[in-house]
């Protein structure tokens, strides 16, 4: 059996190790261990990553588009802002999930120990 990428199985939101078991118990929270393979999850911790990496393709994307839309087409204020404010909140959530298992997926490729305590 051939041990699958885990960059990808932490996009997929499955278990970096195996493949197999999920990464997440719900929306955003690490389980603390994969029930396929039994791998520690516990320490895991993605921090601010992901955060930092959906602001600059978020606010990128939505800021492109609507400095492009004002410039081609001038709608009014409120046009933007329903436009732009939700498209905002979904791109921001919808990569919220996949940015966080790669992080996980990275730490556990690298072999991270963020827990460590050499006294």
């Amino acid at each position: 059996m051939t041990k699958p990428n885990p960059l990808l199985a932490g996009l997929a939101g499955r278990c970096p190790n195996c493949g197999e078991g999920f990464l997440f118990e719900g929306f955003l929270k690490v389980a603390p261990s994969c029930e396929a393979c039994g791998a520690d999850f516990s320490k895991a911790d993605s921090g601010d990553g992901p955060a930092v990496f959906i602001i600059l393709i978020a606010g990128f994307l939505v800021a492109f588009a609507a400095v492009f839309t004002e410039f081609t087409i001038h709608p009014p204020i409120w046009v933007h802002l329903i436009i732009w404010l939700p498209l905002t909140l979904v791109i921001s959530l919808g990569l919220m999930r996949p940015l966080k298992g790669v992080m996980l997926a990275s730490q556990f490729l690298n072999k991270a120990a963020e827990a460590r305590h050499d006294d």
